[in-house]
């Protein structure tokens, strides 16, 4: 009771980051009319200035987890991006905003690698499958309740003069939303210091030296090579296509946004959420079947599917037909992140397990946050010039990275069956 209770409120968690993170997606009309901004501006803020230091940290950060408690290090992570998400709601300029967003992306490099580690070391091995699969329910958790509290507050707060704040003075709709979203975050990182920390399993004392991660990465690159590079590119393909998601639908199908966000928010809440849950499972139980690729095997079947939805779902001319399109959307792209974790923990010893899924995170982060906002905005404001063409954008970066993602998992399943057969892993 006591490791799904720790699932709970690291789930809990995880969704209020992936709110304070996408929760401005919503509001790009508003922000990019008051601080004057272009879509590639915009895309900086969604992508690089989170991914920035996100990435920059994380490392460090998930070696201080793979020697010190990690509950604790979630509970800061947490405080801290809570506070700096407030901030963006009092930016008054590009570069105040783009600050305060790599602030969050600080502290949510927290969160992650250390969850991951102590997942792992809370389940007997053949329930980690599920439990990652529930944490990651987060993700998409996250994502709905971002577009639709998005969507309903700043609609309520539009049609009412601004909001007077206690010492932060009036704020507009779109700052009063993100300071109103980003504080309860500290009543969570409060609650993640009532679980316990669990004992790590055939953990080294002190931690593993660098040099020694540095070796075993070097000695098992096919894998852990194949491996991010496959999900980079399904990040990306998720990026494109779900951080621009809101905006298509009011950009090209003028539809209201808090209708936009109701709609896709709970779509995304309900298929994201069940497919994240399926692919869990169903890497548990290739794993019980003595399947050693069956984690990558339940990713492979995913992406086949996922792949011709993120081509065509932004080129269907009706809006409604296209906003179905998205629950198999959501619920094929839910269900590739949960065996890719489970990949990483458990072919990763314990000791290196919160470092290694940082630096898979630092170079997933970097390609997928990054450059998946950022592509389709590059290819809408520079090969097109025109913000009309946005679908397009959306459908040609979610096909190419869907591809070279299948591509590179094709390549890793007999690698990564030989390498666990090697270290004689089940």
């Amino acid at each position: 009771m006591g490791a799904w209770y720790a699932v709970a409120l690291l789930t809990v968690a995880y969704t209020f980051a992936l709110i304070d993170r996408w929760i401005i997606g919503l509001m790009v009309g508003p922000i990019k009319a008051d601080l004057g901004l272009n879509d590639t501006q915009f895309s900086l803020l969604q992508g690089i200035a989170f991914a920035l230091f996100y990435c920059t940290v994380g490392i460090p950060i998930a070696r201080l987890a793979d020697r010190s408690s990690r509950r604790n290090i979630v509970a800061a992570g947490i405080a801290l991006w809570s506070l700096m998400t407030a901030l963006c709601g009092l930016a008054r300029n590009f570069g105040q905003l783009f600050l305060a967003r790599v602030g969050v992306g600080v502290g949510e490099a927290a969160l992650a690698p250390a969850a991951f580690s102590l997942i792992t070391d809370l389940f007997p091995r053949k329930q980690v499958g599920r439990a990652i699969g529930a944490y990651q329910m987060g993700l998409f958790l996250g994502y709905g309740l971002s577009v639709i509290l998005g969507g309903w507050l700043v609609g309520t707060l539009e049609q009412r003069p601004p909001l007077e704040f206690p010492l932060l003075g009036e704020l507009s709709a779109w700052r009063a939303t993100l300071v109103i979203v980003g504080l309860p975050g500290l009543v969570v990182a409060l609650l993640c210091l009532t679980f316990r920390e669990p004992v790590r399993q055939g953990a080294v004392e002190g931690g593993v030296p660098v040099p020694e991660l540095i070796d075993f990465l070097k000695k098992n690159i096919a894998v852990y090579g194949n491996l991010v590079a496959a999900f980079c590119m399904i990040s990306l393909l998720f990026n494109a296509v779900l951080v621009w998601g809101a905006e298509y639908f009011i950009r090209i199908h003028e539809m209201p946004r808090a209708t936009v966000g109701l709609r896709l928010g709970l779509i995304v809440g309900t298929f994201g959420c069940v497919g994240s849950i399926f692919g869990g499972l169903y890497a548990d139980y290739r794993h019980r079947r003595g399947d050693r690729g069956g984690t990558i095997r339940s990713s492979i079947v995913a992406t086949l599917a996922l792949v011709p939805l993120a081509a065509v779902t932004s080129l269907i001319p009706d809006p409604d037909y296209s906003l179905l399109m998205y629950a198999p959307l959501l619920f094929f792209g839910s269900w590739v992140f949960p065996p890719a974790v489970m990949t990483l923990q458990l072919f990763t010893p314990p000791s290196m397990r919160a470092q290694t899924s940082a630096i898979y995170l630092f170079i997933v982060a970097i390609v997928s946050m990054g450059f998946g906002s950022t592509s389709v905005a590059l290819i809408t404001d520079f090969v097109f010039a025109d913000d009309l063409m946005l679908h397009y954008s959306m459908a040609i970066v979610g096909a190419i990275s869907g591809l070279l993602g299948l591509f590179f998992l094709l390549r890793l399943l007999p690698i990564y069956r030989k390498a666990m057969a090697a270290r004689n892993l089940p």
